[in-house]
Parts: structure tokens; C-alpha cells; sequence
């Protein structure tokens, strides 16, 4: 999975959809928790809905299949964070395709994008016939299902899933053999030094 984060990725371009899903907050193989109390596993967080207990993901896609899937921080996630996590890796030229949280309308206009908004809260899903945010939705629901079979993946170690699971999905339409082969062949492309300590101290 370091491999597979190593290799970064492709700059997306011309419209790019965006939003950010949240996973619980987990602290798995931590001995020490200073801010809350411990949990067992299945409870549920003191707080409803999103609060800084959730871990926020920001996903962007684009229309060619390129995608994006990075941690942001925690509880609403800031514009600035959201620059953190995928600022970089859109093209200057793109068009931006949100709903409508001001958090994005700022981010936008950080990186001077040019910016279309869809009213999912009035049911608009399709905006002119073309923006819309429902492949960054879909992303979303697979994700969750998927993530569903490890019960929990500690916060520290969620990039890694996030990379893990992108990888699945661009390939999701090769056998599985092919897949495998693939994911093989681009983990070695490149080089990596890394020493247990140093996987350890993740």
C-alpha cells in the first residue's frame, strides 16, 4: 500500500467533481488517548453526526476516471484542507462541480477555478445536463461498502486503504489475475526505502 501511494496521481482535468465522505475516528494499537475515552468496538460516538470525532475524506474525480480519495482532517473540513488534499492535482484549466458548502465555493476560488454548484438539498441532481456530483457519490458508497469487511482501519493507516481501494476500482472492469498483475507491476515501478522501524513509526 506505501507502494501504491508512492506513485501519486494523475492531474485531473476539464470538469472535476468533488465532496468529502467521514469515517469514524479510530486509534487501533494506541496505548495512550487523551481527547475521549476509549471505545468498544460497535459503540457509538458521543457526538451525532460530524463532529471532530469523523474523519473527513475528500474525493474528486474527474470525467475521464481519474480520481483523487485523500484524508483532510477532521469534523467539517476546511477549505484550506481541501487544498491540502487535492488542491494541487487540478489542472488550472478545470472546471470545478460541487454542492453547494461555501467550504468549496472558497476552495474555488483559492485556486481560481471556475466553479458549477448543484442544490442536492432541493433534489437538483443534474445541473444543464452536465454537472453533477453523482460519480464522487458512487465512489463513496463503494468505499464504505468495502471498507465495511475490516470492521474499522485505524486513522493513522486510512491514506493507505484510501490508495488501496482506488487502485481496485480504476481496475474494477480487469480480471482478476489482470488486476493483480497490474497492481504487482506498479507497486515496483517505483523505488521505495523503507525499513520496518520506519513502517512501525507510521
Amino acid at each position: 500500500m506505501n507502494a501504491l501511494g508512492s506513485l501519486g496521481f494523475n492531474q485531473l482535468q476539464g470538469i472535476v467533481e468533488s465532496d468529502e465522505t467521514f469515517f469514524r475516528e479510530s486509534l487501533k494499537g494506541k496505548r495512550e488517548i487523551t481527547h475521549r475515552k476509549s471505545k468498544k468496538r460497535g459503540e457509538k460516538d458521543v457526538k451525532r453526526g460530524i463532529s471532530n470525532l469523523k474523519i473527513a475524506v475528500v474525493v474528486a474525480q474527474d470525467r475521464n476516471g481519474n480520481i483523487i480519495a485523500r484524508k483532510a482532517g477532521t469534523g467539517r473540513v476546511k477549505a484550506e484542507e481541501i487544498d491540502g488534499a487535492i488542491g494541487k492535482y487540478i489542472h488550472p484549466s478545470a472546471l470545478l462541480c460541487t454542492d453547494t458548502a461555501t467550504n468549496y465555493k472558497k476552495f474555488a476560488k483559492i485556486k481560481g477555478l471556475q466553479h458549477e454548484t448543484v442544490n442536492e438539498r432541493q433534489k437538483q441532481r443534474v445541473k444543464n445536463g452536465i454537472y453533477h456530483i453523482q460519480h464522487v457519490n458512487n465512489f463513496h458508497n463503494r468505499l464504505k461498502t468495502w471498507m465495511e469487511r475490516f470492521q474499522g482501519v485505524a486513522t493513522k493507516y486510512l491514506d493507505n486503504y484510501l490508495y488501496w481501494f482506488r487502485w481496485l476500482d480504476i481496475g474494477k472492469n480487469l480480471s482478476f489475475e489482470n488486476r493483480v498483475e497490474q497492481m504487482l507491476i506498479s507497486a515496483c515501478q517505483k523505488s521505495n526505502f523503507l525499513t520496518v522501524q520506519l513502517l512501525k513509526s507510521v
